[in-house]
């Protein structure tokens, strides 16, 4: 509070043995002396009450500029109210803005008590609370009239109602209710609704991870905002979305760095997630394999580090020497030393699960088997594929990232070319899906894996061409493949679905060398393993 005389300053600290009776939201006493300081030092002024009528916290400024953070608030949570009311002076004659509104409801707080001043008292008084679906703003009252309210009846019927909508919540539904954000820059694809292409694919994911979206909101914007993705207004208005909407979980369309992640929990008051973290929770529910389980916790390791608070290795003190003599390390730096030790025990694990794919590898080099690995943007249907062609049992179903360990079968192109029961025999590996900006740390961890892929003597780019926006998906592997550290064989672009209502003229125009067939439906197996025997022909000199 710099820039005050201390008269001003004295005041102010002389609010804190104010009391006000438990039923009243402000007394007209107090409310003018609110109002008769702010017009003094000509600044909005905040006062929050606990509901024995005490004043606890008086800070300078609107209440999103004077909220508190929700740590320091005496409780917390979905089935009931902060405990504390902030009764806010205004120098303008307006009833309370969305970013009060917003500030009300990302703290939870009893009331917000908004009082506008004329001529140095006060003109009007509004109250607003907060309900199970909406935020109320009452009709303009005097001083007079506020006082007369019962305010403990008030708070105890809401609470009353949000403990009574939480347990029928907690009863009917199982899982995040989720608010997608995002941004929308321009060129960016969208769907007929005006949904961007981005959030229909985190939709997508969130649901596949197990959340329920209950709304999906986005902002144009040429870049992202520096400390907050999205504007200030759109996150004053996803705050206000999630508490009208009961929402507790807040996923954007990007990776968030450690600073935006904690601004916008700031902002908001909930739980912030990002796309990586999306996708790396759905690795983690389908890992089966102990390989699979070791490549993920590598991978959702090393995306936590950098996100544990604090100046993590600078903080250090077992270095010795100047500087670094004091008294030990505090929580976090302990919690950073622990994972960075997992992290290099996990690599160790994962190099030599590498050691041992390439031995594999090795082996069936050695018996001149050819190798053809199936890839393709997730969901496509590459398992369905696998279990067509070798009878094979890989788990397949229709949803994101349902393989994750590599499967590998013997595929025998005589059964489909009419051949001899020995020749055309090849192996078929079916691999991880991949997705739009693959994030990095799951490329890192899954290298043993995908190296399945770079070490095939032909790859079966699987396609799923039922999909509204197939071209995007078919776009996104290709960039993929190519930022491969190592070269990849010959590609055989395969159309998957085609028994579905689809536009095959427009496949065959822009892909006249590709394929069409269904899996499922076993439609066009036979030109597939036919052009797979001539790649390999041309490519290996096989058969």
């Amino acid at each position: 509070m710099t820039g005050l005389k201390p008269s001003q300053l004295r005041a102010l600290q002389r609010l804190y043995r104010v009391r006000v009776p438990q039923d009243c939201a402000v007394t007209p006493e107090l409310g003018q002396r609110l109002a008769a300081l702010a017009t003094e030092m000509e600044q909005p002024l905040c006062t929050f009450l606990n509901r024995r009528g005490q004043v606890v916290r008086v800070g300078l400024g609107t209440p999103d500029r004077a909220r508190i953070p929700p740590l320091e608030l005496p409780r917390y949570g979905e089935a009931r109210l902060c405990g504390l009311r902030c009764v806010a002076v205004g120098l303008e004659r307006q009833p309370p803005g969305r970013a009060a509104l917003t500030a009300l409801a990302a703290q939870r707080l009893d009331a917000l008590i908004w009082l506008t001043v004329r001529g140095g008292y006060v003109d009007r008084a509004y109250l607003a609370h907060l309900t199970v679906t909406e935020t109320v703003v009452s009709p303009p009252l005097s001083a007079e009239g506020l006082a007369h309210q019962d305010f403990l009846a008030l708070v105890a019927g809401l609470e009353e109602e949000f403990a009574r909508n939480y347990r029928a919540r907690e009863v009917s539904e199982s899982g995040d209710r989720v608010i997608l954000a995002g941004l929308q820059a321009q060129g960016d694809g969208a769907t007929d609704t005006g949904v961007p292409l981005g959030l229909v694919e985190l939709g997508q994911l969130v649901e596949s991870a197990g959340g329920a979206i209950v709304d999906t909101l986005w902002q144009k914007r040429e870049r992202p905002h520096p400390q907050t993705v999205l504007g200030e207004g759109k996150i004053a208005e996803i705050a206000v979305a999630a508490q009208t909407q009961g929402a507790n979980l807040i996923v954007f369309d990007r990776e968030l760095s450690p600073a935006q992640l904690r601004n916008i929990e700031q902002r908001v008051g909930l739980r912030v997630s990002d796309r990586t973290e999306i996708i790396l929770d759905i690795f983690a529910q389908r890992a089966r394999s102990a390989a699979g389980k070791l490549q993920v916790e590598l991978a959702q390791l090393a995306y936590r580090l950098p996100r544990l608070a604090g100046r993590g290795q600078a903080l250090s003190r077992l270095g010795g020497g100047i500087g670094t003599r004091g008294p030990g390390e505090t929580k976090l730096e302990t919690d950073r030393r622990a994972v960075q030790k997992r992290m290099i025990r996990l690599q160790q694990q994962v190099n030599d699960l590498r050691d041992r794919r390439q031995r594999l590898r090795q082996q069936r080099l050695d018996r001149e088997i050819p190798t053809v690995a199936i890839v393709g943007y997730t969901n496509a249907g590459k398992s369905t594929l696998l279990n067509t062609l070798t009878k094979a049992e890989a788990y397949a179903a229709d949803r994101l990232f349902a393989t994750l360990d590599p499967t590998t079968r013997r595929l025998n192109l005589g059964d489909f070319l009419g051949l001899e029961q020995r020749i055309g025999t090849v192996l078929l590996t079916d691999t991880v899906g991949f997705i739009r900006e693959l994030p990095p740390s799951l490329v890192d961890a899954f290298r043993a894996t995908l190296e399945e892929v770079t070490e095939a003597d032909v790859l079966l780019h699987l396609v799923d061409a039922s999909h509204p926006h197939w071209e995007a998906q078919e776009r996104s592997v290709r960039e993929i493949l190519q930022k491969m550290p190592l070269p990849t064989g010959p590609v055989l672009t395969v159309f998957n679905k085609c028994d579905r209502p689809l536009d095959v003229a427009r496949l065959r125009e822009q892909h006249p060398e590709a394929l069409c067939i269904s899996a499922q439906a076993r439609q066009g197996l036979e030109e597939l393993c036919r052009r797979l025997a001539l790649l390999l022909r041309q490519t290996v000199g096989a058969f």
